[in-house]
């Protein structure tokens, strides 16, 4: 009888250290998988910038080209204007000889 206080004691110990340990090793894990989400988090992020400034260059390469073709078809545009000018002005030139 005298070993049972201190048997019960003992006990009780180990008992609050286990649970602390447990409770531990719950709190660790917690923490674990916050860190995880927030590195996740942040990936995120990060690749939602690169992706937002990969668009953006996109875009200025789109419209540089759509502006480039612009020009293009214009300068095509007037060239056949000068040649429909220059096949009008030979047709009146070709008139006015054969008339002579």
């Amino acid at each position: 009888m005298k070993h049972l206080p201190i048997l019960v004691l003992a006990l009780t110990s180990l008992l609050v250290i286990s649970c602390n340990k447990q409770k531990a090793a719950v709190d660790a894990k917690e923490d674990a998988t916050k860190n995880a989400i927030e590195h996740q988090k942040d990936a995120v992020n990060a690749a939602a910038v690169e992706a937002t400034k990969q668009t953006d260059i996109n875009a200025a390469v789109d419209k540089a080209n759509i502006e480039a073709n612009k020009e293009v078809l214009e300068a095509q545009l007037e060239a056949n204007k000068v040649k429909a000018e220059a096949e009008a002005t030979a047709a009146k030139a070709k008139i006015d000889a054969e008339n002579k």
